[in-house]
């Protein structure tokens, strides 16, 4: 056999169907899955419309690290809810203020050479420890808890060789920034980035998850990295080196595309608003004044992430005009702070201490003032997902942060010298760690069969028709490229409250870029049947929430014409019976005009035959050239209206019956 790199001997280790060539549909094993609550609520609903009696799966968690907030009934009773419903499908559930999901399912449950699906888009961070690790919609991650396969496009492999050390005051943060300037949040679409080299040997297994949760932004399937003695190291911090198995690549393999980089050639990087790929030097936007410094999140969910911020500010204070917000990613994190000190000096310097979750990150709390600007160590700065509309979000490490704090405008931590007489501080990690599971409740041995005391903010799913073979339906909004889906399905405090309520949710739809859009979806359903969109490159990056599909399609959408699709966004659409097409000639986006009226003929047959789709635009009296990129089984689930309706109709349950299917 030939050499192989780990990326594809994880694959090969998990696959179902398909064959391993770039492009083609390939159905993986699932060994492990991850929910969140601001999507493990709908996904458990879904196995309930699945008619499951129990996972399948090794391990399944739920974690409740997003919705943190209980302004009112709607977050505690969800939390409620899968509490108990986790008892009945075998589900270990991670209680609110336990952890971000990402950090605590690595020290937990995390085992290299295993396969993870998360409905959370940042699951890719479990491949630091050498796990094949997939964020996805819901729905995908449920038949997945079901048993069964996952199925995406076999990616190409980037191999990335990290040659040397990183200097003094960069860190895996600006590691990751380096890798979007090259490539932008795009760049990496269609494949899987797998880091290599002597370089690797510096870098823990907690700097890896940096790497591997931000390898998201880079449009990236998914982020792979060996299982060495870093990450045995790990696990043996954590009292679990049993799970731990070597996973490197074979001497003499190769990748479909190489790059390299020189760590010690790196410097403090940032990415400017509001982009995760607007990066340039922090030299280069050095002493612009900041409102806050704003540390954690599973970006930066490490002890040592925590730890150096402390010692950056030991016996100083935040500058007066700074609100430092520390976000802890863990109880355990918490406590090993406070055993190292770290705590009373991040207390002493003014620090504002957060519960345990995802908080500021997701838009629940902290939210900075308006055209105020927040440096923040979470994942992304996509415009409005702070909380605030016209905020001014850059992305940072957490040492760039915390010299920021303290000056009072955005430092190059290189300059703590000569302020302050610092010199860089160096981590050792501690052998002795506080482990701190005890908020985790275990999966039963057996299903616990009882109702469920849903709160009034559950809904049931709704049903959806099949889809339509003509139609005569406007384009009711033209959007740019890089739309993302907190654009699409807005996150925070304000809407993530209803996502059980696809009725209330589906109210802020596409809210962040037209407020008025729901409504005139409403006119549209009743008055033609339905609507359009129109979008350039990457539609729907970023998380990985199926509310973006679920939402519109319940205003009625039928269709989304981009230019390009981000992965899971594009899945989504067709898990729910939305029809994603592209524009055979890029340039048509460029005529078509919101409000335009769109005609689809014979648009059932055409989507079966697959080639070319004609839309007539009859405003303009002009065809659009469109074609789709499904698989056969993506198409059938966008005939039948989307992939329950599909098992629906394969068990004989008729649109009046229970919610109940199989695959």
């Amino acid at each position: 056999m030939a050499p192989q790199n780990v990326a594809r001997k994880l694959i090969a280790s998990h696959l179902l169907e398909g064959e391993m060539i770039p492009g083609q549909e390939i159905g993986l094993r699932i060994d492990q899955t991850l929910t969140q609550d601001a999507t493990g609520t709908l996904v458990m609903l879904e196995l309930e419309a699945m008619g499951l009696e129990r996972a399948a799966t090794e391990v399944s968690v739920q974690y409740v690290d997003h919705n943190l907030l209980q302004t009112d009934f709607k977050n505690p009773d969800d939390h409620l809810f899968l509490q108990a419903i986790c008892q009945r499908f075998g589900i270990w559930y991670s209680r609110p203020g336990n952890g971000v999901s990402h950090a605590v399912h690595m020290e937990r449950f995390g085992r290299p050479g295993r396969s993870l699906a998360g409905s959370d888009s940042h699951t890719p961070a479990a491949g630091s420890m050498g796990m094949l690790a997939f964020g996805a919609g819901g729905l995908d991650v449920a038949f997945a808890i079901a048993g069964e396969p996952l199925y995406l496009r076999m990616p190409k492999i980037l191999g990335v060789e990290l040659v040397g050390a990183l200097p003094p005051w960069v860190s895996a943060k600006d590691l990751v920034l380096e890798m979007l300037r090259r490539h932008d949040v795009k760049g990496c679409r269609g494949m899987i980035v797998e880091y290599f080299g002597d370089g690797l040997a510096g870098l823990t297994a907690m700097d890896r998850h940096v790497i591997a949760n931000m390898g998201t932004e880079l449009g990236a399937t998914t982020t792979v990295f060996p299982s060495d003695e870093q990450v045995r190291r790990f696990l043996r911090l954590q009292r679990r080196e049993q799970d731990w198995v070597e996973l490197i690549a074979d001497a003499g393999c190769d990748y479909d595309l190489v790059e390299r980089i020189e760590l010690p050639a790196l410097e403090p990087l940032i990415a400017c608003p509001s982009s995760p790929g607007n990066v340039v030097r922090v030299r280069e936007v050095e002493g612009r004044p900041i409102y806050q410094s704003y540390i954690g999140s599973s970006a930066n969910p490490g002890l040592r992430d925590f730890w150096i911020a402390a010692e950056i500010v030991k016996g100083l204070r935040a500058h007066e005009r700074v609100s430092l917000d520390i976000n802890p990613t863990s109880r355990a994190l918490i406590e090993n702070l406070a055993r190292l000190g770290s705590f009373q000096q991040l207390i002493a310097a003014g620090a504002r201490f957060h519960q345990a979750g995802c908080n500021g990150c997701i838009g629940m709390g902290q939210a900075p003032a308006t055209h105020q600007i927040s440096l923040r160590t979470v994942p992304r700065n996509f415009p409005g997902r702070s909380g605030t509309k016209e905020d001014l979000v850059y992305l940072v490490s957490p040492e760039t942060a915390a010299a920021s704090a303290l000056a009072g405008a955005i430092t190059d931590p290189r300059d703590l010298e000569k302020l302050y007489g610092l010199s860089c501080p160096r981590f050792a990690e501690p052998e002795d760690q506080a482990i701190n599971h005890d908020l985790i409740a275990p999966a039963p041995s057996a299903g616990i069969a009882e109702r469920f005391e849903r709160g009034p903010n559950i809904k049931a799913l709704p049903l959806f028709a099949p889809l339509v073979d003509d139609a005569e339906v406007p384009v009711l909004l033209k959007m740019d490229d890089d739309i993302s889906t907190d654009e699409i399905l807005m996150a925070g405090a304000r809407a993530l409250p209803f996502r059980s309520n696809i009725p209330a949710i589906s109210q802020y739809a596409f809210f962040a870029i037209d407020e008025t859009f729901a409504a005139r979806a409403h006119v549209a359903k009743e008055q033609h049947g339905g609507h359009v969109v129109i979008a350039g490159d990457n539609y729907g990056q970023g998380s990985s929430r199926e509310h973006a599909a679920l939402a519109p399609r319940y205003l009625g959408q039928i269709a989304v014409i981009a230019r390009s699709y981000a992965r899971i966004a594009w899945q989504n659409l067709a898990n729910f019976g939305i029809l994603a097409l592209t524009f055979v000639d890029p340039a048509d986006y460029d005529w078509i005009e919101q409000g335009d009226q769109f005609a689809f003929s014979d648009l059932r047959e055409r989507v079966a035959a697959g080639g070319v789709i004609v839309v007539r635009n009859l405003t303009q009296r002009r065809d659009v050239r469109c074609a789709h990129q499904l698989s056969e089984r993506q198409v059938r689930a966008v005939l039948a209206g989307g992939l329950i309706n599909q098992f629906r109709q394969q068990r004989g349950v008729g649109n009046d019956g229970p919610l109940r299917c199989a695959r």
